[in-house]
């Protein structure tokens, strides 16, 4: 039978939109097969899609970016955290679930799909809490942090930053 149709009246205030997908990468990423953020997937297709740089590198980014504004203290937290993430991926005690998780959250942050980052988040805390619990922290701070950030052009930003700096050095 088809799927009953969707609550009208007070329920329908309780349905939460569905996050935005991120529009394919011209850059080498294929397209997110899952628009749906379905973290459900079987583990051969995961370790096709899933590598621990893929995750980390961009999440080391955005702590680099962060650096700039946040306070050291939170920034270091934040690293120690990414640290224990990759710890654990590489030791393989991340489902592949969780990996695939991380890996459309990480897509999600490059986007600045901050609700759907949050949302994916959240959906790792809740089904997948021991595995994650002692660096998702990390990663919701870092989700932060870089929500806070001005929405420019990284590239150019990082082209000022090392302009204003070339007099010091000489």
């Amino acid at each position: 039978p088809p799927p009953p149709p969707p609550p009208h009246g007070p329920e329908s205030a309780l349905v939460p939109p569905a996050p935005p997908t991120c529009p394919p990468k011209s850059a080498g990423l294929p397209p997110s097969p899952l628009p749906d953020h379905s973290l459900k997937t079987d583990a051969l297709e995961v370790e096709d899609e899933c590598d621990v740089e893929g995750v980390l590198s961009p999440l080391n980014e955005a702590l680099d970016n962060c650096r700039k504004s946040a306070r050291k203290q939170v920034c270091d937290d934040i690293s120690k955290r990414l640290v224990i993430l990759e710890q654990m991926w590489t030791q393989g005690k991340l489902s592949a679930p969780v990996r695939r998780g991380m890996r459309i959250l990480t897509e999600e942050l490059k986007c600045q799909h901050w609700d759907a980052a949050d949302e994916i988040h959240r959906s790792l805390m809740v089904d997948h809490i021991n595995e994650v619990s002692q660096w998702m922290v990390g990663v919701k701070r870092l989700i932060a942090e870089t929500r806070k950030l001005p929405t420019v052009d990284l590239a150019l930003e990082e082209q000022e930053v090392g302009t204003r700096l070339e007099p010091e050095h000489q």
